[in-house]
Order: C-alpha cells, then sequence, then structure tokens
C-alpha cells in the first residue's frame, strides 16, 4: 500500500496528482494499492479525484484530528506499506519523493516524460522572497470576526502561521503573547492558524493570546505565501510588502520580531 498524506487545498498534492494518476496501473500490476489519506469533505475530495484521473481509496480525517502517522507533517507525504502493514521504505516528504517512491514501487526507475521536478514547479516552496506584495487575505477570526491584510496598511505586520497540532507553534505562542504586549504599536503581530475555530480558540485561551488569531481553511493561504510548514513567519512592511526572507521556527521568528521592534525604535529616534 502507498499510504499518502493528502490535501485537495496543498498546491503540491495539485501538482502531483497527474502523475500519480498516471501510475496507478502499474502499481497495481505490482500490487500495490495507492491511498490517499485526505482532508475536506467527500464532494470535494471527489471532484479533484475526478479532474485528475484519480481511480483509488481517499479516507478523510478530521481537519484538527490527523491520524497518528501524518501527526505534525504537512502535504503530501508518504509511507510504502508491505503485505503485512510494515513500513517497507523511509518516509517520503513532498512533491519530489512521494513521485519517486510510487515510481518505485510501480517498477518505474526513471521520471515519467512528462513529470517534472520541484525545482521545476512554478509553485513557491520556501516562502515568497522579500519584496514581495503580501498576498492579501480576509479570513474568519476566533471571536466570530473578520480580520483582513488591508486592517494593518501603514503599519507592521507579524504575519505567523501556526497550527493546534504542533509542539513548536506551542511553545512559540507564550513568546508571541510577551511580545504583543512590549510591541505596542510599533509591530502589529496576526496569527495564522489551521483546523476548527473551536480548537483554536482553546489555543488561544491556554496561551492567553489576545492580538488577532485567525484560521485559514487547509494550507489555502500558506499556498499564497508559498511554504507548507509552521511555525513559520512573514515580516510585512508598512506598504504591504514582505520585508524579510520568510523566519522558520520559533528562534527565526522571534529573532526577526525583535529586529523589526528595534528598527521601529531606531525610526522614532531619527
Amino acid at each position: 500500500m502507498l499510504l499518502v498524506h493528502w490535501d485537495t487545498a496543498c498546491g503540491f498534492c495539485d501538482q502531483i496528482a497527474p502523475e500519480l494518476a498516471r501510475l496507478q496501473g502499474d502499481l497495481r500490476k505490482h500490487k500495490t494499492e495507492l491511498v490517499l489519506i485526505s482532508y475536506g469533505d467527500a464532494d470535494t475530495n471527489r471532484s479533484f479525484a475526478q479532474e485528475h484521473g484519480l481511480d483509488c481509496a481517499i479516507l478523510l480525517q478530521h481537519e484538527g484530528e490527523p491520524v497518528q502517522a501524518f501527526a505534525h507533517l504537512g502535504t503530501p507525504v508518504a509511507y510504502l506499506l508491505d503485505e503485512k502493514g510494515r513500513v517497507a521504505k523511509p518516509l517520503a516528504l513532498g512533491a519530489d519523493e512521494v513521485p519517486r517512491l510510487a515510481r518505485e514501487a510501480a517498477g518505474k526507475r526513471g521520471r515519467l516524460q512528462s513529470g517534472r521536478s520541484l525545482a521545476e514547479s512554478r509553485i513557491e516552496r520556501e516562502g515568497l522572497p522579500a519584496g514581495t506584495p503580501a498576498p492579501a487575505f480576509a479570513l474568519p477570526d476566533i471571536d466570530g470576526g473578520t480580520v483582513s491584510l488591508d486592517d494593518y496598511l501603514g503599519r507592521r505586520v507579524l504575519l505567523v502561521f501556526s497550527d493546534p497540532d504542533c509542539g513548536p507553534c506551542d511553545a512559540l505562542l507564550p513568546d508571541l503573547a510577551r511580545l504583543h504586549d512590549q510591541a505596542g504599536d510599533r509591530l502589529e503581530v496576526v496569527l495564522v492558524g489551521r483546523g476548527s475555530v473551536d480548537e483554536n480558540r482553546r489555543k488561544a485561551a491556554t496561551h492567553a493570546i489576545d492580538f488577532p488569531f485567525v484560521v485559514q481553511p487547509a494550507w489555502r493561504l500558506s499556498k499564497e505565501y508559498g511554504i507548507f510548514a509552521t511555525p513559520v513567519a512573514f515580516l510585512i512592511d508598512e506598504e504591504g510588502l514582505i520585508a524579510r526572507e520568510v523566519a522558520k521556527g520559533g528562534p527565526e521568528i522571534l529573532s526577526l520580531a525583535q529586529g523589526a521592534l528595534a528598527a521601529g525604535r531606531e525610526a522614532r529616534m531619527a
């Protein structure tokens, strides 16, 4: 069984779906079934499968409750299991490794002629670069309102992507709360979570989060910003441009924020 952690809103999944569809016949010849462990509802997944020619089992998991084997992992990632349910190959991560594992399981040695490497893809995967206009959004917050990036024009924003099942995100949240208290009007902190509003609301209560906390459907806004990981953060300047390269992980995020605060103090003194 080729077991793939999947999401119809994931740009990388969309990218590799046609190749997986083409490999299905050869996988079955090699007594291997493709199984997708996906998010979202049945209709969305059914439409996605039909669009790309996927004819395989698709199992649905709750947004905030991924199966244990894929907890804290993004999409796509995959395990190849043998006839006894044992892991036969190391975990394949991302839009290069998952098709490679599928080709190996299907008895293919080289890349399919129409396949492209991740490096050749036009989908961003390491975060939008500095100087890029920050993609706009208007998302529901955990208090029942709506938060828009346009609300912060003229101010610096630290946009942090989180996940309720991400341990490093949990470790970062108390520091973000303290940072928000210190920043005043020098830096706005906006947190973007995945999963349900309720579980993110509970997370906010646990860590005394009182700055804007919005919820994205699946990885939709992450896709716009070109990165499928948590925690990561972008510093957006007063003109709505990404001011620095993406910060990955708690230490980099806090360093990015402290640098923004220091720059704000220097600007005021000048």
